[in-house]
């Protein structure tokens, strides 16, 4: 059966955290902290692997600078302290199991995964094969 983590790369444990909510943008929409990272520039997934090894009073502190730096939540200028403890709540405990500590540790390292390599290697070999296939076809004359 195939791997699930090759739809998804992504630790689902971080889902919970990525997807709540900042507060709400100029224009009214909510802004979840995967879109609030993202516009920082910062990498979600890798930020968020980052906060779950340093530990909750660490990430939230670091969260804290993050927020008090996103302009787009006017909520956030006055509010940032609060709104990083509650966050921080969210984040998976660092004690978890030894797959999320190898899963943040891959996202924080930015390795990528061997699957990739293993696609790019079979698609390399099915084009070789099927430039084989037609050069080989055309030359029995």
């Amino acid at each position: 059966m195939a791997d699930p983590s090759v739809l998804n790369p992504h630790p689902p444990e971080f889902d919970r955290f990525l997807h709540a909510s900042v507060g709400e943008d100029r224009n009214g929409y909510a802004v979840t902290v995967l879109s609030t990272l993202a516009r920082l520039g910062l990498d979600p997934w890798k930020e968020t692997a980052e906060l779950v090894t340093l530990g909750r009073d660490a990430a939230r502190a670091r969260l804290g600078t993050l927020l008090a730096r996103f302009r787009d939540v006017p909520a956030l200028a006055s509010d940032h302290g609060k709104v990083a403890r509650d966050l921080s709540q969210l984040l998976p405990e660092d004690r978890a199991s030894g797959s999320l500590k190898r899963a943040a540790s891959t996202v924080a390292g930015g390795r990528p995964g061997t699957s990739g390599a293993i696609w790019a290697v079979l698609a390399i070999i099915f084009v070789l094969f099927q430039m084989l296939m037609v050069g080989g076809s055309g030359s029995g004359e």
